[in-house]
């Protein structure tokens, strides 16, 4: 399939991704860090013009207040882990994390939070994109969530952050995971805890 002229990411009006393309890898890299793309000495080419594409798609949105402009931030609880009577063990041992800042205290520690824009980095880092179980939903609403990494997986549906969120604040789940396995290797370990019921 040609490669369609012009720019292919809406509400990037300065954002030509065919120019991006023509760019050197080393050039791209460079403005992958000034457009805070996490790990981009790691990505490729391909993944590059994506994150930068995306990044200022993002920018575009916030300076223009159109959907998914407040997205990001703290969220209802900012970042606080959320208590009640069926919540995970796991919580107990595990660090709060309250902001983007917060560093794990040793490798493999176990982290929880609520805090969007930490949960949203943790997953662009590793490739991940919000996504739900599809044949989970309930009528209108999403089903179970989780990340699809990589390549796009045939039981997850891909959704967008803005309802991701919605359904995680309003099932007022809490985000346990790991930034580093404890050999200090990047961990993919998360998991979803509901402190309301058992079954979240």
């Amino acid at each position: 399939m040609a490669e369609q002229p012009g720019n292919q990411t809406p509400d990037t009006p300065d954002l030509k991704e065919s120019e991006l393309r023509e760019m050197k890898v080393d050039e791209l890299r460079a403005k992958a860090r000034d457009a805070g793309v996490p790990g981009a000495a790691d990505l490729n080419k391909e993944e590059l013009v994506e994150a930068i594409s995306e990044r200022e798609r993002r920018k575009g949105l916030d300076e223009g207040g159109g959907e998914g402009a407040d997205d990001l931030g703290a969220g209802p609880d900012d970042g606080r882990v959320r208590q009640g009577p069926e919540a995970s063990r796991s919580l107990d041992y595990s660090q709060e994390v309250t902001s983007p800042d917060d560093e794990p205290e040793r490798d493999g520690r176990s982290l929880a939070t609520t805090h969007h824009e930490v949960i949203r980095q943790w997953a662009e880092e590793r490739g991940g994109r919000p996504a739900t179980v599809d044949g989970t939903e309930h009528g209108d609403h999403l089903g179970v969530l989780r990340f699809d990494f990589g390549e796009k997986t045939e039981r997850l549906r891909e959704v967008s952050w803005e309802e991701w969120f919605e359904t995680f604040d309003a099932r007022r789940l809490n985000f346990i995971y790991q930034q580093t396995r404890s050999d200090g290797a990047q961990s993919n370990f998360f998991r979803l805890d509901n402190p309301e019921r058992e079954d979240g």
